[in-house]
């Protein structure tokens, strides 16, 4: 068999890239539909937005973090979480306390009122969403998911090292 002779001065094609199958862009597609799904209810019900959620879902077990640490904590974007940070204090669902050992640091907390009854508002609904979403698998495909999950969240820490 002969192959084709390509015209001179013209570069061979590049072998065709298909994104919908490249793994980084299916989990930026998921973690987007998901996302999105879930800002609408959050947005028009409790007027937040899935950073201001993270935030808050974050504060709520680990009560007394930093924005630093909250963007260290959840990979999230720095400038994104002290914009949020700032509207959640606007809208009285944070409060930052001046640290007593470090003056310079501010530890964020969720108001005693309206910031502990929109998260126990909130958190049976993500769990809700949740459970929609994962009742796609079987128990089984749930339990090996988590595992890859966390497998493919290793490896790609360590290659950022």
């Amino acid at each position: 068999m002969n192959k084709p002779k390509r015209k001179p001065g013209k570069a061979p094609q590049p072998s065709v890239f298909e994104l919908e199958l490249f793994l980084p862009y299916r989990l930026s597609l998921l973690t987007n539909t998901v996302s999105q799904g879930i800002a609408r209810g959050y947005r028009q019900q409790y007027d937040i937005s899935v950073t201001e959620w993270r935030i808050l879902a974050v504060l709520g077990r680990f009560p007394g973090l930093a924005a630093k640490e909250i963007a260290q904590r959840t990979a999230m974007d720095k400038v994104a979480v002290s914009r949020a940070v700032k509207t959640l204090v606007e809208k009285n669902l944070l409060q930052r306390i001046t640290d007593p050992t470090d003056r310079r640091r501010l530890a964020l907390h969720i108001t005693p009122d309206k910031g502990k009854q929109l998260l126990e508002e909130v958190v049976p609904l993500a769990r809700a969403y949740e459970q929609k979403l994962l009742s796609a698998l079987e128990p089984a495909e749930q339990t090996a998911l988590s595992s890859a999950i966390k497998k493919l969240q290793q490896k790609a820490t360590s290659l950022k090292a």
